[in-house]
């Protein structure tokens, strides 16, 4: 019966391998856009299609199956209408409109999709998940894969670096790590960085054990000063990303709204996640879904940052904290169930990690000593209180006290592992 089982799956996957090669090109289409809008509106305009020389990602898990995200991208062939590739991921854009600046304002972030380079004409669709968590189509464009338009030009041009290989990039997660305020002479430390923030992520569980499921690679890019800007100590710096503190008016809160100039960089390896390492002491970073993650070099709990920040990018976590300052409002609205693996209104707790209860839990559970080591339904997370619940009393997803991912966690790590390299 087993080698039945492993012929089946050998089978299936040379089939699914023979579709990737009749759909696509071993290369990747990016497709870049402006989202506009408000807290209550948004609208999605065409900017420019490029064709970049690596494709990260599997070749056989073409079409997302998590439903994870804000916003959803689709891939059709034109000729046939079959979906060809689908991903979920969320913006900075998406966060932006849940803050109090979005109610007095209108502002436009560009955005990028990638996907394998198609051999015939696709329609690319986009959702956005509206108020009651349901995707609702936003726009579409239609791409002539023979079309002069798309620019084979790269803008950052940098050499690569292995750092941690383990095989096919098909069949493993694609990790491109880029650098940000290493200046000219500081290269040498950022390489540096990237081997000991390599040796941190796989001292992490579940990541300790799934070492030879990831590749991991940095572009060797200098910038012209050292640091990143700080605007809240009056702080700028000519950096090659644009990267910043006081994202949102929170001042540990460091991303960069140069989405373009994140994927020019990115573009010199094959990836399935972004991360830049910013070279600085000060606390903090940020990550999201799909998107990019960041994290600082330096401060005394870098390590945990980094993969904190991470579990966002990557498996799609939540924050479990409830004590925050963050600038965001009704983000996570309670008649509505959280997309994220790891929080819950309790509207649709069967979906999340009610399997991981032992019978006897009670839902919510209290703070008492006997549930405080095992997964459970505590109440606050998400940045509120109240009425939103985390799966354990701490997790790294809530707080660095400790050493490790709760159950729920771990488990979500790990079928995103299991995506990206089976």
């Amino acid at each position: 019966m087993k080698y039945l089982v492993s012929l089946f799956l050998i089978v299936t996957t040379l089939i699914v391998n023979a579709q990737f090669e009749k759909c696509f090109h071993d290369k990747t289409l990016r497709l870049d856009y402006y989202h506009s809008g408000n807290n209550e509106t948004e609208f999605y305009t065409f900017s420019q299609l490029l064709e970049e020389p690596y494709w990260g990602g599997s070749k056989v898990n073409l079409i997302d199956t998590f439903n994870y995200g804000k916003y959803y991208f689709k891939v059709f062939d034109v000729k046939t209408d079959s979906l060809l590739y689908s991903r979920g991921y969320s913006t900075l854009f998406g966060e932006w409109q849940t803050t109090d600046e979005a109610k007095t304002t209108s502002r436009s972030l560009m955005e990028t999709v990638v996907m394998p380079f198609p051999k015939d004409d696709v329609r690319v669709e986009f959702y956005s998940r509206n108020k009651k968590g349901i995707f609702e189509k936003k726009f579409e464009y239609n791409v002539d894969v023979d079309s002069y338009f798309i620019k084979p030009e790269r803008n950052l041009e940098y050499p690569a670096f292995d750092v941690h290989i383990s095989g096919n990039t098909a069949k493993k997660v694609d990790i491109v790590i880029l650098p940000e305020g290493y200046s000219k002479n500081e290269l040498g430390l950022f390489i540096n960085d990237c081997q000991k923030f390599t040796k941190l992520l796989f001292s992490f569980s579940p990541y300790s054990e799934n070492k030879d499921k990831f590749n991991i690679r940095a572009v060797l890019a200098a910038s012209e000063e050292s640091g990143n800007d700080i605007p809240g100590d009056s702080v700028w710096k000519k950096t090659l990303m644009n990267t910043s503190f006081y994202t949102f008016d929170s001042e540990r809160y460091c991303m960069t709204m140069d989405n373009k100039s994140v994927r020019d960089l990115a573009a010199n390896a094959p990836y399935d996640q972004i991360y830049i390492l910013v070279n600085n002491k000060k606390y903090g970073g940020g990550a999201i879904y799909n998107y990019y993650s960041v994290s600082v070099n330096s401060n005394i709990l870098a390590s945990k940052i980094f993969v904190h920040e991470f579990g966002h990018g990557f498996a799609g976590l939540a924050d479990e904290y409830y004590n925050s300052s963050v600038a965001y409002s009704e983000f996570y609205p309670l008649d509505v169930e959280p997309w994220e693996p790891n929080i819950t209104t309790l509207v649709d707790f069967d979906r999340k990690w009610k399997h991981l209860l032992k019978k006897k839990t009670p839902i919510p559970t209290p703070p008492k000593k006997k549930y405080l080591d095992k997964p459970g339904v505590f109440e606050g997370g998400g940045y509120v209180a109240k009425g939103v619940y985390r799966p354990a009393y701490d997790c790294l997803m809530k707080s660095f006290k400790g050493n490790k991912f709760c159950e729920a966690c771990t488990e979500a790590i790990q079928k995103m592992i299991d995506f990206y390299s089976k």
